[in-house]
């Protein structure tokens, strides 16, 4: 007499069971990564909670310090009056430039934009691991409030610097108006730059520690505290290439665009058109690849 044992099932026929099981009943993998379009949906959802930790995280910056949210000026200027002293007075850049005091002001703020807004992006998902583990919400929504935070910063020391145009005899101009779409595509820009950080950051911490050597040649080379026409024009013998990869260099491109809307259109200067298409596709490049890089490691944040 023969006896017929019954084989239990496969492990990949069960686990094929309970996912037929699961999808029937409506049922997912927690924390797993949505659709593009519905990842988006639901991070404009969360608009307002983007909003409110940027403004609180703002807040809470200085909330320590006696002078309060002054620092939010004071900071920026601090840095530019150091900056003045060493490149304006001691080596000379202010040669050539005029109005080189707002001149040099303009690309400090603009270039801290873009430092800070990537510096904390670095850290926006190691830095917050207990509220990605504790909360279910779109991770992008942390590199994007430190940039939105970055930018709230910025408006406070844009008034700062619209006092010094005026003191240093610039008045205003239409031209002023172009400051609105120069901060939106940069914003675009440092938010696309600061996902594909806060993605590396989260399984590398270390790169935070490398960023600070990284932004601080990056802000040599972004004619920050000089000017890059002049530069080019001391030494008209360098590679054509060289002085291409200068003026494309996004942080350069943004910091032109706003000095000449606040600076040069005073002087009756003309800004070559390929500026502002090098604007938009650094903005488009940075932030939907950016984003779309992030968004492909979602389920992974807060594990390990």
């Amino acid at each position: 007499m023969s006896q017929v044992l019954d084989t239990p099932p496969s492990p990949t026929a069960a686990q094929e069971d309970l996912a037929a099981l699961a999808a029937r009943h409506g049922l997912s993998v927690s924390g797993a990564r949505p659709p593009l379009p519905e990842y988006i949906r639901q991070l404009w959802a969360r608009r307002h909670f983007i909003t409110a930790f940027a403004t609180a995280k703002l807040t809470a910056q200085y909330s320590q310090a006696k002078l309060g949210q002054l620092w939010q000026v004071m900071t920026p200027l601090l840095n530019a009056a150091v900056y003045y002293f060493i490149f304006g007075v001691l080596l000379g850049t202010k040669r050539g430039v005029p109005d080189y005091i707002p001149f040099l002001v303009t690309g400090v703020f603009v270039w801290t934009f873009t430092q800070t807004s990537i510096m904390t992006g670095t850290r926006a998902i190691s830095g917050s691991i207990g509220l990605v583990r504790a909360l279910h919400f779109p991770r992008a929504a942390l590199p994007i409030s430190f940039c939105l935070q970055q930018l709230q910063q910025l408006l406070f020391s844009m008034a700062a610097l619209v006092l010094i145009l005026f003191i240093v005899g610039v008045p205003p101009a239409v031209s002023w108006v172009l400051v609105i779409p120069v901060l939106t595509l940069q914003f675009v820009f440092n938010a696309g730059a600061s996902m594909v950080l806060a993605r590396i950051g989260a399984k590398t911490p270390d790169i935070a520690q490398l960023m600070p050597f990284i932004l601080r040649t990056w802000m040599y080379v972004s004619g920050v505290m000089w000017s890059i026409d002049n530069l080019l024009k001391q030494h008209h013998g360098w590679p054509v290439w060289l002085d291409d990869v200068l003026r494309a260099n996004p942080a350069a491109v943004y910091i032109d665009l706003m000095r000449f809307a606040l600076i040069d259109s005073f002087h009756a200067s003309q800004l070559p058109p390929h500026v502002w298409a090098w604007a938009v596709g650094w903005a488009v490049l940075a932030g939907v690849g950016g984003f779309i890089y992030f968004w492909k490691a979602e389920e992974t944040y807060g594990r390990g």
